[in-house]
């Protein structure tokens, strides 16, 4: 299984960036999949999650409200809309992927099966 994360690029503070993930070599649409970034100097920490079905998405408190996850099954790719982006949001944006169809939010790193490489994204002050 092969995920490939892009959309990344520098933007200026209050502006938006749509972030993709294409899954290959697995059943997409068996998988929970997950944003994870991680910033300069810190550890990698959740964004967002959306289940195999995409009928449940959660989010890091410091996203809610700003950014959206969402898929498309049909082209095994899931997105991250990212809105009203502040300085914070600086750092390298990584997909993941769960395989076991589960039921429950997967908001751990540990948890996730496959990962893509990231994708750089820089907000200007």
């Amino acid at each position: 299984v092969q995920l490939q994360a892009f959309g990344g690029g520098l933007v200026q503070a209050g502006g938006s960036l749509r972030l993709s993930c294409v899954v290959s070599g697995g059943t997409f649409r068996n998988y929970g999949m997950g944003w994870f970034r991680q910033g300069p100097s810190e550890a990698r920490e959740f964004v967002a999650f959306i289940n195999w079905s995409g009928m449940v998405q959660h989010y890091a408190d410091s996203v809610k409200g700003r950014f959206t996850i969402s898929r498309d099954n049909a082209k095994n790719t899931m997105y991250l809309q990212m809105d009203s982006l502040k300085s914070e949001d600086t750092a390298v944006y990584y997909c993941a992927a769960d395989d076991r169809r589960s039921i429950k939010v997967i908001n751990t790193i540990n948890e996730y099966d496959y990962w893509g490489q990231g994708t750089l994204v820089t907000v200007s002050s």
